[in-house]
């Protein structure tokens, strides 16, 4: 193992690789898994909404991103952008707050993974199926940065044929043309007798806030083209090809779903995520294709197989994109020096050890409760993603500031952001409306529930103390505009 000061990340990530990270790095179980239970809540109209509003959203934040990260591509990027354009202890914050965002999201990758295995074997026990998944995914990371990108390329390119597949096939089965799913949209119009609901939007603008959530989860990753771009060839021509993909992607991967499914799965079904365990639950995307008929028993396995190895590689990208922001605070002295270390490969072994640390929650999923610590993992996670996009898109704010209170050119701006500056004005307006908004049904219920409250609120006031609680001890304060620095090291 050698130092941080002697030897750096390596650039072994081509743009083949980028580009697959980029489709396919938030293609998981927030659209295979996390959309049922989106659906459930939310009807299909009401999820399409919430998908499609986070879609705009995070389509100006990766605009944002995509102008700081072409033009500086270094290790910790927006954490390092948080300390060089807005405040020091903004960027311990964000550096801390980002990279506890993807241990706890590698921990609902785990457990979403044992859930997915019971559709073979619904007896089985969920630690053991996460303990193995932790340790494919901690090996393949150990390996080096070329074995993660390669990995990440195929398990992305796997995600991205399934979901055109699954866009075709509900195409042929909606139109009746395939299938003995009735042809039409009777689910969107749908009652449910027990509750009085009706699709497509059900629960009201209660239930399209709490979807944004799940939205939002769903969506967390596209954020790790930034970090990516530290050990990426050539970035100033490949980040900008890899930022270009994302509003397609939402476009067609999550709203084209999110359609497909509420079209052919009734929001009431008992086997989309709920929050109990009273049934199993499946992907519906599994429960899609085991309408088919004839061959709807092999399609369904197929479906099932291939979302676990998407969990697989949204675990794989978590466990990078976090062991790289905590190698980075390492860096820049925001966390202790032992994960600023490398072994020969380039691999931050212990920044991934203290990040397997953290997901090993997920183990103890058979004695909460599958689906319940599913749920509260992505609640926690979405979260704090939120927290990241919205620094984010303020840091945008300021670089652009600072860049021209520095005299200098727009451009001489390597890639310039679309609809600056009213995109991340309406990214940090929307951000704060989920911050504050997703969880309000808290507040709605009969028996106030303090358990929910804090799972559903304790990452803002946590956010809050790491900054203050850092500015306190360093003494820092906010970094003028003319002294900004745009350099490279």
């Amino acid at each position: 193992m050698t130092s941080c000061e002697t030897q750096e990340l390596h650039r072994g990530i081509g743009n083949r690789q980028l580009s697959m990270i980029a489709i396919g790095g938030a293609i998981g179980t927030g659209l295979f898994f996390a959309s049922g239970g989106a659906i459930a809540q939310a009807g299909p109209g009401g999820a399409m909404l919430a998908y499609a509003t986070m879609g705009v959203a995070v389509y100006c934040m990766m605009q944002s991103l995509g102008e700081m990260a072409t033009q500086l591509p270094i290790p910790g990027s927006f954490e390092a952008y948080a300390e060089r354009f807005i405040d020091p202890s903004f960027g311990f914050a964000v550096g801390w707050n980002y990279w506890f965002s993807w241990a706890i999201t590698l921990a609902a990758e785990l457990v979403a993974g044992a859930l997915i295995v019971k559709f073979w074997f619904p007896h089985s026990s969920s630690t053991r199926w996460a303990m193995g998944f932790f340790t494919v995914l901690l090996a393949l990371n150990l390996l080096s940065v070329k074995a993660y990108a390669e990995a990440e390329y195929w398990f992305a390119g796997i995600k991205v044929v399934t979901v055109i597949i699954f866009l075709a096939v509900g195409a042929l089965m909606i139109t009746g043309m395939i299938g003995d799913h009735h042809a039409g949209f009777q689910n969107w119009t749908l009652s449910d007798p027990k509750t009085g609901t009706r699709a497509p939007f059900v629960g009201g603008l209660t239930a399209v806030l709490t979807v944004f959530l799940v939205a939002g989860f769903s969506f967390q990753g596209t954020e790790g083209v930034g970090l990516a771009a530290a050990e990426t060839t050539n970035p100033s021509k490949n980040v900008p090809k890899a930022i270009r993909t994302v509003f397609w992607r939402i476009l067609l991967f999550y709203i084209g779903s999110i359609f497909v499914v509420g079209t052919l799965i009734s929001y009431t079904d008992p086997n989309l995520m709920h929050g109990d365990e009273s049934h199993v639950a499946f992907s519906p995307f599994t429960m899609v294709f085991q309408e088919l008929p004839r061959f709807g028993y092999y399609a369904a396995n197929v479906m099932n197989a291939v979302i676990l190895s998407s969990v697989l590689s949204c675990g794989n990208s978590s466990m990078y994109v976090a062991s790289r922001m905590l190698y980075a605070m390492s860096r820049s002295r925001k966390a202790p020096t032992l994960f600023g270390q490398l072994n020969r490969r380039g691999v931050p072994v212990m920044a991934l050890l203290a990040t397997g640390l953290v997901s090993a929650l997920a183990f103890f999923s058979s004695v909460v409760g599958d689906q319940k610590i599913y749920q509260l993992f992505y609640n926690a996670s979405g979260l704090t993603g939120f927290l990241i996009w919205l620094g984010i898109a303020i840091c945008h704010l300021r670089f652009r500031k600072a860049w021209v209170a520095q005299g200098r050119s727009l451009e001489e701006l390597k890639f310039k952001s679309k609809f600056y500056p009213y995109g991340p004005w309406l990214a940090v307006v929307l951000f704060l409306v989920v911050l504050f908004g997703a969880n309000i049904s808290v507040f709605q219920t009969p028996v106030f529930s303090w358990f929910d409250f804090i799972t559903g609120y304790l990452m803002i006031p946590l956010f809050i103390a790491l900054y203050l609680g850092h500015k306190y001890w360093n003494k820092t304060r906010v970094v003028p505009l003319k002294d900004c620095n745009f350099k490279l090291d």
